[in-house]
């Protein structure tokens, strides 16, 4: 009933990303011109264990989320510190635990650090959202406050999702997975599934998209989501990007527009690991195309654009992690469209890709015993 509710809503954030349009292209239907260069990729760290997030302070050193329940920082020269005090408690089962973490846009003045991690409550578990303040001497977190909680908490331990972006207004904007439910990332009662846009506080912003609509939570941005763990604004614009994970194939890379709907589960690009189609087909007026897919998957996480210095010719450029596919994937635009792929191998399962202060491009690998790798050309 909701879902018939949600299609006769007449959104206006809907516009030229309906599914009116051509169906979407193959994020590596064309190959992009190779790296200006060697690829190269130096050890930075080790012994990480399931590190899940990282990014970088004003002072060159890095945060890093450890899945079990572990934040750390690091040295530009590889030097690991103890276990930061403060840290939530997490549910680390599954795909669940200690997940994203970002820097407040005013880091420099507030410390602001939000993390995003599975908790524990009344159902089962949920992703929850918190602020806290990381001290001067980067030992400890302070003044930690849970400002959000995915609703409902549920059974089972994977598609947490949670990826954070901040948008050019200055909001936080969270991607929440699905939790492997299916039908309530359609529900506009939950937030399973969903973008969501907060103030710092954890409130819902006034213009969000279904403020004051009657049945709707005042903080989803966009809905139809399945398992969203990259996310990323384009550099000197407010356009914000996701990937998110497919099922039997269809991993995905939308552009987020407000009260968009990008289908899951009643379109796809994929099938059920059975084989079986998944909902409807592969398009539906009024659900959004995404901008490519991949299929095979390849397990993506996070993603980045480069801003940096060191390679003219990867300005611009999408840079997006993969853990099945262990690799990096450099993706060339054109506008926003996607106009061609280049796949790096790394050989290990890729998690996070941000780009360092000395321009190059760092990643982290998701195992038990990770590591920060510095990719780079010689």
């Amino acid at each position: 009933m909701w879902i018939a509710r949600y299609l006769s809503a007449g959104l206006a954030g809907l516009s030229a990303l309906t599914a009116l349009a051509a169906e979407a292209p193959r994020c590596d239907a064309v190959a992009a011109a190779p790296s200006p260069g060697r690829i190269q990729l130096s050890e930075v760290a080790r012994g990480l264990e399931n590190p899940w997030a990282l990014v970088f302070l004003p002072d060159g050193r890095m945060l890093v989320s450890e899945r079990p329940g572990r934040l750390r920082l690091v040295t530009p020269q590889g030097q690991l510190s103890a276990p930061l005090a403060g840290v939530p408690a997490v549910v680390a089962k599954g795909q669940g635990g200690l997940l994203d973490v970002a820097l407040d846009p005013d880091f420099a003045r507030n410390r602001l650090v939000y993390l995003g991690y599975a908790e524990a409550g009344e159902g089962g578990a949920g992703t929850a959202i918190a602020s806290a303040r990381l001290d001067e001497a980067g030992l400890a977190l302070r003044e930690l406050r849970v400002i959000y909680r995915q609703t409902p908490k549920v059974s089972g331990s994977g598609h947490f999702g949670v990826r954070f972006a901040f948008g050019a207004d200055g909001k936080l904007y969270a991607a929440l997975g699905e939790r492997q439910k299916f039908e309530p990332a359609q529900d506009p009662q939950q937030s399973l599934g969903k973008v969501i846009r907060l103030n710092p506080d954890g409130s819902a912003p006034a213009d969000n998209p279904f403020t004051g609509k009657a049945g709707w939570l005042p903080e989803i941005w966009s809905l139809g989501h399945r398992n969203p763990q990259g996310f990323a604004r384009q550099p000197g614009s407010d356009r914000l990007w996701l990937v998110e994970h497919g099922a039997r194939g269809g991993d995905e890379i939308n552009l987020l527009a407000a009260g968009t709907n990008y289908g899951w589960p009643v379109i796809s690009y994929g099938t059920h690991y059975t084989g079986l189609k998944i909902g409807e087909g592969q398009a539906k007026p009024g659900m959004a195309q995404p901008q490519c897919y991949w299929d095979p998957s390849i397990a993506p996480g996070n993603m980045s654009f480069y801003s940096g210095d060191k390679v003219l010719g990867w300005r611009g450029n999408l840079f997006v992690a993969a853990l099945k596919d262990q690799a990096v994937h450099r993706l060339t635009l054109d506008g926003t469209r996607i106009s061609g792929a280049e796949r790096i191998p790394v050989g290990k399962r890729v998690r996070d890709i941000r780009v360092g202060p000395d321009g190059w491009l760092y990643l982290i690998t998701d195992e038990s015993e990770g590591q920060i790798l510095r990719l780079s050309l010689q």
